[in-house]
């Protein structure tokens, strides 16, 4: 499972670590029933607080992501297909929402973007 965490980001780091972790369940990477790293695991490969792991892996249990079985650790939760569908489209409408705020703030008419979009999913 690779987390990466920025310093510079305005999003706090146990926000930064349940994002990256949603987004791995929700392309499918971790699967259903995959264990995860112990809270205390996570906090040392990535160098931060028990604490706020441990507030990650919350917010991942609360939002039906993972479950948390005391002594015996946090899984990835069964996930409803359609719900999982609605996230992904999600996912992709958030970052596509950023492109045409910057294409619209830079004056860049919308048929250039649609091109710019069309060659970018044709890309490999």
């Amino acid at each position: 499972m690779d987390i990466i965490i920025s310093n510079a980001s305005d999003q706090p780091i146990y926000e930064q670590i349940a994002r990256q972790i949603q987004s791995q369940i929700v392309r499918g990477d971790l699967e259903e029933g995959a264990l995860l790293p112990s809270i205390r695991r996570l906090a040392k490969d990535l160098q931060v607080s028990v604490i706020t792991t441990s507030r990650a892996y919350e917010e991942l249990a609360r939002d039906g992501f993972i479950n948390m079985v005391a002594g015996k650790g946090c899984y990835v939760a069964a996930q409803n297909e359609a719900l999982l569908q609605e996230r992904r489209l999600k996912m992709v409408e958030d970052s596509l929402a950023k492109g045409v705020e910057t294409a619209r703030n830079m004056g860049m008419p919308l048929d250039e973007l649609i091109t710019l979009v069309e060659v970018l999913y044709r890309e490999e």
